[in-house]
């Protein structure tokens, strides 16, 4: 069936989207599609790639790729691509029923805890903390305390409530919308592995094209 004279597709590609291991890389599954209803249900299930075992488990899609066979399925349609020109699939292996083992959490646990508190300690020991928060209970008191552990403990208490300030975030309760910085700093590390993703996968296309070109003279 085609389309009539002027009639526009907008194919918006994702950024990168997890398939399971076996399944074809449609268009619907990495696409964001606006298209007349007709041809929207074939385009989604337009078949772009079928994964092998020499891809690996990363496949980059361009836009390039893609618009070609849209083509074939609408050849009166005009294709009108949107941001991004290329995603990336990653393919997972089998799933298995996964249980969180007890004991690896609690070891977890232990070495972020005591992590986090020999770092505290030898801030403190290097800025010399213990002489400082003397000398402050002594401006506000008027005498020298050598052990102010009434002024050490709110000191403590004031370490973790700005802790949870600061990451915005108590077991799984958040306090607002905004991103916590590790969620920030998580985001900017997958960001730049897709770049040196997309990098690698075109380096590699065009070592390949090159390899081709030299069979061929």
């Amino acid at each position: 069936m085609k389309t009539q004279s002027g009639s526009a597709i907008y194919i918006q590609l994702k950024n990168r989207v997890t398939l399971p291991h076996g399944k074809g890389v449609t268009l619907g599954d990495i696409a964001f599609l606006i298209a007349p209803p007709e041809l929207e249900e074939r385009l989604k299930s337009l078949l772009l790639v079928q994964p092998e075992y020499s891809d690996g488990n990363l496949i980059l899609i361009d836009t390039l790729k893609v618009i070609p066979l849209v083509k074939q399925l609408a050849p009166d349609a005009d294709i009108e691509p949107i941001g991004e020109g290329r995603t990336i699939v990653q393919i997972s292996g089998p799933e298995e029923p996964h249980k969180p083992s007890p004991a690896m959490f609690a070891l977890v646990w232990l070495l972020l805890f005591f992590g986090a508190a020999l770092t505290i300690m030898n801030f403190h020991a290097d800025v010399n903390m213990q002489e400082v928060q003397i000398r402050i209970v002594e401006m506000l008191t008027g005498r020298r305390d050598e052990h102010p552990y009434l002024f050490q403990l709110a000191y403590s208490i004031g370490i973790g409530f700005g802790m949870v300030i600061f990451f915005n975030h108590l077991f799984k309760k958040k306090w607002n919308e905004e991103p916590t910085p590790l969620e920030v700093e998580m985001f900017l590390y997958q960001k730049n592995i897709d770049q040196y993703v997309i990098h690698e996968e075109y380096r590699k296309m065009k070592h390949g094209e090159e390899d081709k070109g030299r069979e061929a003279t």
